[in-house]
């Protein structure tokens, strides 16, 4: 499965000594044109399901979208279930709620899970050598199978590449393509890096099978599929059938195209699975609430591996840990040929973001990202009685007076108008004079600190956004108002 790791995951790793994980950031430049660009759909200020619905849905038209599949999970309750755009490029073949999307490397936390209950079972170990199931692959009695889970193997990968390679296209079973790449030297010494890797989990995958004496496809029914309700849920299905989605992919700024697949056991225990995008949210909700994993795989799963050396690769077994605006999150991103896909999940809120796209040069990860903050946005009243006008009359009608050049110091308070001198105002009008007046206003939230209220008012100037956090005293006088690109 291609390396498609989200981008707070790859950030994390970028420190670590041949973490090289890389994505393609496949968003055309902008064509050139006279006539003006019309500004792009803005997401929302607050947590609205209908407006975010209409927002998903205008993307489809300024995004490079051919369909989407869509579920947010709030509070623990899936809020929004939806297909957009069409689920393959003939008539009458719109995504519906229950259109199977590829959702390629997501599938490893899957089969992460399923050892994990089967260790807890004592049907294995995680410190298993991998020579206890395949005694003739490199280095086999060195690496376990926690470091297959983890990524810090060292053994080659089996999808390195954004396209399908001659390789790829040809018929093969795992235990083939394993003795293909894992019988090669190995890429570093075993737990020394951190390096993203499909062949340990075709080894994981196999296990299973070798443990469980059933198919791969079989035990993930069994053992989550069905007992969570992931009705629409498929592993490795043999045809594009109407009833899912088909891949699509573009070359150099093209239009799509169908996207030619992998052959059929390429994606195997790496990204095997198609589900909708409604299952994948009926697992974030089982995983996030204990009722798939227990505490301890639990912790285990999600519990960032070390290094040999100390440092920590910001990566689990088979889903990705990090923050986001404060909150610790889990995620993961997935890719297969015609397919990218994204699962963002928020454990202390019990919320997520799923967004699948079958159209591989997409960016699914940034459409999530614009709405992962909205489910951690909390719009508080302050807490303290203000003299005056509202923070948004305030800070609207301040800003324009610092464009101007000409403000009322009567209206701020001493250490404000001792930081605001003469000279640094008109230098501050000289560079927001231009903005002109501006489009959108927006408080993105207020609280009490130290005694005043803080306010964050956010400016929108066409396509330039700034931002101002504004403190004001119980009397209404401006204590602060400290303006910030963004």
């Amino acid at each position: 499965m291609r390396n498609l790791l989200p981008a707070v995951v790859l950030a994390a790793l970028a420190a670590c000594t041949g973490c090289g994980a890389s994505r393609v950031d496949a968003r055309p430049p902008a064509p050139a044109s006279t006539a003006p660009e019309a500004p792009p759909p803005e997401p929302p200020d607050t947590f609205d399901v209908r407006a975010i619905d209409q927002y998903i849905a205008r993307q489809m038209a300024s995004r490079r979208f051919v369909g989407l599949s869509v579920a947010i999970v709030k509070d623990g309750e899936i809020v929004l279930e939806r297909g957009y755009g069409k689920s393959h490029l003939l008539p009458d073949a719109s995504v519906q709620p229950d259109t199977p999307f590829s959702i390629g490397s997501i599938t490893k936390q899957f089969v992460s899970s399923v050892i994990l209950l089967l260790a807890e079972e004592k049907k294995l170990s995680l410190d298993d050598k991998v020579a206890k199931y395949f005694p003739d692959l490199t280095r086999a009695n060195d690496i376990t199978l926690y470091d297959l889970m983890t990524h810090v193997s060292g053994y080659p990968d089996t999808y390195p590449l954004d396209f399908v390679d001659e390789e790829m296209k040809k018929q093969v079973t795992p235990d083939e393509i394993i003795a293909r790449y894992a019988k090669r030297p190995l890429d570093f010494e075993p737990r020394t890096r951190w390096s993203y890797t499909g062949t340990g989990y075709m080894i994981l995958g196999r296990v299973i099978e070798k443990v469980t004496g059933k198919p791969l496809g079989v035990v993930l029914d069994e053992r989550i599929f069905r007992p969570i309700g992931m009705s629409h849920t498929l592993y490795l299905p043999k045809e594009a059938s109407p009833e899912l989605a088909w891949g699509y992919t573009s070359f150099a700024l093209g239009p799509p195209e169908p996207a030619e697949p992998e052959a059929h056991e390429w994606n195997y225990g790496a990204g095997g699975i198609y589900a909708p995008a409604g299952d994948l949210a009926k697992w974030d909700i089982a995983l996030m609430s204990g009722n798939v994993l227990g505490p301890v795989p639990y912790k285990t799963l999600t519990t960032p591996r070390r290094l040999a050396d100390g440092r920590l690769t910001s990566y689990g077994c088979g889903i990705g840990t990090g923050t986001w605006g404060g909150e610790e999150v889990l995620e993961h991103g997935g890719g297969s040929s015609g397919f990218v896909s994204y699962n963002v999940l928020i454990p202390r809120t019990r919320s997520a973001v799923v967004v699948l796209s079958n159209r591989d040069d997409a960016d699914p990860e940034r459409l999530a990202s614009e709405i992962v903050p909205l489910l951690n946005k909390t719009h508080r009243p302050s807490p303290l009685h203000v003299a005056g006008p509202d923070a948004k009359a305030v800070a609207g009608e301040l800003f324009a007076k610092i464009q101007s050049g000409q403000v009322d110091r009567g209206r701020f308070g001493p250490d404000f108008n001792a930081f605001l001198t003469d000279e640094k105002l008109q230098r501050a009008s000289a560079r927001l004079r231009p903005l002109g007046v501006p489009t959108k206003v927006d408080v993105e939230g207020t609280h009490e600190r130290g005694g005043m209220e803080q306010a964050t008012v956010r400016f929108t100037f066409g396509t330039t956004k700034v931002k101002v956090v504004m403190f004001r005293s119980v009397d209404g006088k401006v204590q602060q108002f400290l303006i910030y690109d963004l």
